[in-house]
């Protein structure tokens, strides 16, 4: 008897300092079980959203698509030739060919529409929309979007001041530099300014230099990068007056080549203002036209298959010649030369 009731004594002992395992995870294991909690109730409210599905109707095979190859395939060289003349002056132009004006008379349709009793924009300015043909000598082969500058012979005032940055060596270049026009002309003294980093290439829009410093420049090779002064970009000429000039006074523009379609580009350039005289503008579309016909590849067919003269806000667009100040077709004998030096150039690698 005494043996049971002091093992019944112990028992109950040991049992009040025995911790409550119930309790212990209650308190700490609550914020676990309540966030898995939270979840399920988000995944059940996630199904319960209705997904929203268009039903389309059935398409045969043959035509799925087809919007968009129409798009590719839609041939943007526009050709009216095949359309008949009009016999007067009110004509849907739509049904027949566009008429065809010369440069001078253009402009003057466009200063009688922008004179101040209609669009009272008397100085606006005069666009030359110029479509290319982009193909290359091969026929499976198309030029790239190329940039180009071009020197108009008649200045006009335009919305965008050039700096340029001049390397020549000797006061006498220096000095034909800053008449010219340069922002900032110089010689070792530039140089040595860049290399500290008191003067900043990145101030300047163009960099030039004349020949005779090249050799100076090459320490600064890797500052300049793509702006190194180069003949192929016409920024190294010995004639730096006239370099000046055309860098500062001419007309930077860039052919675009279509994405979708590879044998079309197109630019658009300013060539003058309404308030100037039509001869002066059209001198500057035939400067215009003759500098874009420089890049054409050697090959036969156009280059230059049409040019529109628009001037904003004024929608319409009137066509005129180019062929009346660039030549239509490359004579054969430079056709000839080309694949003459093609055929050199081939062997060589050969």
């Amino acid at each position: 008897m005494a043996g049971t009731l002091c093992r019944s004594l112990l028992s109950n002992t040991l049992s009040l300092y025995q911790p409550n395992s119930f309790n212990y995870r209650s308190i700490h294991t609550a914020t676990m079980y309540y966030a898995a909690r939270k979840g399920t109730r988000a995944k059940a409210r996630a199904k319960k959203v209705k997904v929203e599905v268009t039903k389309v109707g059935f398409i045969p095979h043959n035509q799925r698509g087809r919007d968009r190859l129409s798009k590719i395939n839609e041939n943007k060289h526009a050709d009216d030739s095949f359309k008949r003349m009009s016999q007067d002056d009110v004509f849907p132009m739509k049904y027949y060919r566009w008429v065809v004006y010369s440069a001078e008379d253009a402009v003057k349709a466009h200063q009688e529409t922008h004179h101040p009793t209609m669009y009272n924009m008397p100085d606006a300015l005069i666009y030359a929309r110029v479509e290319l043909n982009m193909q290359a000598v091969k026929k499976t082969r198309f030029l790239d979007s190329f940039q180009r500058l071009a020197l108009l012979p008649n200045p006009f005032p335009r919305d965008e001041e050039r700096s340029i940055l001049a390397f020549a060596k000797g006061p006498e270049l220096v000095k034909q530099a800053l008449d010219a026009g340069a922002t900032t002309a110089g010689s070792a003294d530039l140089i040595k300014k860049i290399q500290e980093g008191e003067l900043k290439l990145g101030d300047y829009d163009y960099v030039i230099a004349h020949p005779n410093i090249l050799t100076e420049l090459v320490p600064i090779r890797g500052l300049m990068k793509r702006r190194f002064p180069n003949f192929r970009s016409g920024t190294l000429d010995p004639n730096i007056g006239e370099m000046v000039k055309k860098f500062s006074g001419g007309i930077q523009y860039r052919v675009l080549k279509d994405d979708q379609q590879q044998n079309f580009g197109f630019t658009v350039v300013p060539i003058g203002r309404c308030n100037m005289e039509a001869k002066l503008v059209a001198e500057n579309i035939d400067a215009l036209l003759k500098d874009v016909q420089e890049a054409r590849p050697k090959r036969e067919g156009l280059f230059i298959t049409r040019c529109l003269i628009v001037c904003p806000p004024s929608t319409e667009k009137l066509k005129i010649d180019p062929f009346l100040h660039v030549e239509r077709e490359m004579p054969k004998e430079v056709q000839e030369e080309s694949d003459d030096e093609a055929e050199v150039a081939v062997a060589a690698k050969a």
